[in-house]
């Protein structure tokens, strides 16, 4: 079991990086709203863990947790995107047990910059009266155990934190340079790089070495046109409703066939999300229209490598 899974199961009490809720209404609109908000502080403040069915102390709730455990990750990511207007698919759901107990743990990757509330969480309390989780233009962080609008301080550690991994690159490329063997030559190249005929022009000679620099005939946003979003509307419009893709199943093809790896297929900007090429797209689509099951089968093959790793429990993906 993943070191950090283990470690918020025995916890005893929630801290900055461990939320615990003793249940979980999947139906409940003002339960999500409270629930994203803590997935976003979590995210802003460096990543952690949110358990469900756990109370307060650490100890099981009892609360039944299968409605949560068969929540599509892609819902997930919607209600998330509905209130900051950021996809964010950076969390994994898992089921585990504690005392006889099921329990359904969310793991949250930390996020390079923060995401800001696009929209309220405002939800009904009955009697004619709302109640906010969050607000229009608020940034939440945790503060101890708890998810709270951020303040200087946790900007002033965003900074630095961001400043510090800069400057550790810098260090890494000095480094690089003072351990080249004598007689080696320097060269400062711009990120991206264009064919030329001109004299002046830098020579590069080109690898397969993943951990090479990429360089690139054309601008990344010509080259990888479509976020996510266009994506999936380009593939399924060619498919012409013989099949319908969904965040989840793109996770599931970037995962089983290491897309992300790929630059025929995907870009990772620095400070965004992958960006899709023509060429991932025609893939695809080529794959779907030879085999008509080519995306159910990859949704299938991904949930059976999850469950074989512990990380899902026996609820199989809905048919689309």
């Amino acid at each position: 079991m993943d070191d950090i899974v283990q470690k918020t199961i025995n916890a005893k009490r929630e801290s900055k990086a461990i939320e615990f809720k003793e249940s979980f209404d999947v139906t409940s609109p003002g339960e999500w709203c409270e629930v994203i908000k803590d997935i976003i502080a979590i995210a802003n403040s460096g990543g952690g863990t949110i358990v469900f069915g756990l109370g307060n102390n650490g100890e099981p709730s009892g609360s039944d947790v299968s409605a949560i455990i068969s929540l599509d990750p892609a819902d997930i990511t919607n209600k998330i995107q509905k209130y900051t207007g950021y996809e964010f698919s950076y969390f994994d759901l898992h089921e585990h047990h504690k005392a006889g107990h099921n329990i359904a743990v969310l793991t949250i990757e930390g996020l390079p910059t923060p995401v800001v509330f696009i929209k309220p969480g405002t939800y009904d309390i009955g009697g004619g009266k709302q109640r906010s989780a969050f607000s229009t233009g608020t940034v939440y962080f945790r503060h101890g155990a708890k998810s709270e609008p951020g303040n200087t301080e946790d900007i002033r550690k965003i900074v630095e934190k961001q400043i510090d991994l800069m400057r550790k690159e810098w260090i890494r490329g000095v480094k690089r340079v003072v351990e080249a063997p004598r007689g080696s030559r320097l060269l400062v190249v711009p990120q991206d790089v264009y064919e030329s005929t001109s004299d002046k022009a830098t020579p590069i000679r080109i690898v397969d070495d993943p951990k090479a620099p990429a360089f690139r005939k054309v601008d990344t946003d010509t080259t990888y046109p479509y976020r996510q979003k266009e994506a999936l509307q380009a593939i399924n419009d060619r498919l012409g409703g013989a099949a319908i893709l969904s965040t989840y199943d793109l996770l599931c093809l970037r995962r089983l066939h290491n897309l992300e790896n790929n630059t025929r297929f995907c870009y990772k900007p620095k400070f965004s999300g992958l960006q899709y090429s023509e060429a991932l797209v025609e893939w695809i689509v080529e794959q779907q229209l030879k085999d008509p099951h080519f995306i159910e089968h990859c949704r299938t093959q991904c949930y059976d490598k999850r469950y074989e790793l512990g990380l899902v429990g026996k609820h199989k993906p809905k048919e689309k």
